[in-house]
């Protein structure tokens, strides 16, 4: 192997390194926006450190699937609002906030946390420019217009203003480009504040034809300067990814960080989501051995085809068990029904074959029995999307898994079909999201066409928020949305209305 020495590393000039050990240096964070050119140097715990990436990461993800969706930039403002007040604050300065640092300080660690966890390869580089570059939007069109201003001129960006005279000259030319009417066209024009910059640097105005043109050079209003932001905020942060990539080599020796940024790194094909036991039950709901046939209506397509195989060959293979058995604690079934449930359901064997091969398993599952550490947590958790969708692929007889992911195009048609799922382009949809492996985007498309009229009411109603309408990752969410959305008139009358994002 072609290994530089250690004694030889160590005296390389610093100024060739691609990353120095920083020193400490006091951070502080004048502005709302942040272009993340300084690495944070300061100690935080690891607790901290993965908190705040998986915070950063949800809104993120969330930001993807709006795009998914094709929603308008208004939509997506309205919907994100919520999402970002409860995971990702950050107040204006004027604002007075007491919080301010705070907030600005995990707005700039889980930046740079994500960044070491997508710098890894292209595709996830790409990815995590394109949502930070949207999440910028989203904060530099929300933003103070004077706090905006202050900090665009921190920036430093090579513009030429251009002159009175310059303006004058082309004020026919510069109107017609900015779509002013006549009459006053020319003091619109003079009043403006405009630059210029070679057309390359805003390819997407020139292709809207929002720009003036001369000489190689693009005259921009500066209603429009926000695209050259954030074009160099996407170019700067795509230069630093790489270096990020180059250096990533490093961390190898850090047993610590490496299993946490690679955790990460695979939250990003379905953003990972516990589900906590406390909130799992559903008031008025009976959750019991001999109404799981009733409940599977609600189940999402992976709990639901578990469900069936289970019915039609009385027994599922060992990961089969476990991911139904943990669906079917996270819904609320508590042990001894589900001890029930599982012994009823394996018809073809005898009691003294299900006591010795199977009871253990679900008892361990619950935390019923085991180690002390598996006590004390009360057993495994219900699997996420994530989870399911990375770990243990099913083989040949496996019933567990993701349908949308381990199913071919056929049978994933056949089964939508089995489901109640008709419409052509609702499974058009559903068949372009896999080929594009947005498994979780599939669900969810499968999800709002099963509960359309549902989603409806609750949004006429005033039932549900934007926050309670966060794209589903975890099977037990989906079966919590789907049952209170199908009850909710019986729910409402009874004021017990809760939709828990």
């Amino acid at each position: 192997m072609n290994r530089i020495d250690a004694k030889r590393r160590n005296v390389l000039d610093h100024r060739k390194k691609q990353f120095a050990d920083p020193s400490y240096k006091e951070t502080h964070y004048p502005h709302r926006l942040n272009f993340y050119s300084t690495p944070p140097t300061a100690d935080i715990t690891l607790e901290q450190f993965e908190q705040w990436a998986i915070d950063r990461l949800r809104v993120l993800a969330e930001l993807e699937a709006c795009s998914f969706r094709n929603r308008t930039p208004a939509e997506t403002a309205a919907h994100m609002k919520p999402l970002l007040d409860k995971y990702l604050p950050l107040d204006a300065s004027s604002s007075g906030n007491s919080k301010l640092h705070a907030q600005r300080q995990k707005d700039h660690y889980s930046h740079f946390i994500l960044r070491l966890a997508f710098a890894s390869t292209e595709d996830l580089r790409r990815r995590f420019a394109r949502v930070e570059t949207m999440l910028f939007r989203l904060r530099f069109q929300t933003d103070d217009s004077r706090e905006r201003a202050a900090f665009v001129r921190t920036l430093n960006l090579d513009w030429e203003p251009v002159p009175e005279e310059e303006k004058r000259a082309l004020a026919p030319q510069l109107a017609t480009t900015v779509g002013f009417g006549s009459g006053k066209r020319a003091q619109q024009v003079l009043d403006e504040d405009w630059c210029k910059v070679d057309w390359t640097r805003v390819p997407d105005l020139v292709r809207d034809r929002k720009v003036f043109l001369k000489g190689g050079k693009a005259y921009v209003p500066g209603r429009e300067q926000q695209s050259m932001v954030l074009n160099t905020f996407t170019s700067r942060l795509e230069r630093a990814l790489e270096l990020t990539a180059r250096a990533l080599p490093r961390l190898d020796e850090d047993d610590r960080l490496t299993p946490i940024l690679n955790h990460l790194s695979k939250n990003f094909i379905a953003p990972d989501s516990s589900y906590n036991g406390s909130s799992a039950a559903i008031e008025g709901a009976e959750i019991t051995a001999r109404n799981i046939d009733n409940l599977s209506q609600h189940f999402p397509m992976c709990m639901a085809h578990l469900h069936r195989s289970l019915r039609r060959d009385a027994h599922l293979k060992h990961f089969g068990r476990l991911q139904y058995t943990l669906f079917l604690k996270g819904i609320g079934l508590n042990l001894e029904e589900c001890l029930v449930f599982w012994r009823s359901s394996f018809s073809k064997i005898t009691d003294d074959t299900f006591n010795k091969e199977y009871r253990y398993n679900v008892r361990h599952a619950y935390g019923d029995v085991g180690g002390d550490a598996n006590r004390r947590s009360g057993g495994y958790s219900p699997y996420s999307c994530q989870k399911i969708l990375t770990e243990h692929a099913p083989g040949p007889g496996d019933a567990h898994g993701c349908p949308y992911r381990h199913f071919s195009m056929e049978n994933l048609a056949t089964l939508l079909r089995a489901s109640g799922v008709t419409d052509p382009k609702v499974l058009q949809g559903v068949m372009e999201d896999k080929e594009s492996q947005k498994y979780h985007m599939a669900c969810n498309r499968v999800f709002e066409h099963l509960h359309k009229a549902e989603l409806k009411r609750a949004k006429d109603d005033g039932v549900m928020t934007a926050a309670q309408l966060e794209t589903i990752v975890h099977p037990n969410e989906y079966f919590k949305r789907s049952y209170l959305l199908k009850h909710m008139g019986r729910q409402q009358q009874q004021g017990d209305v809760k939709m828990e994002g």
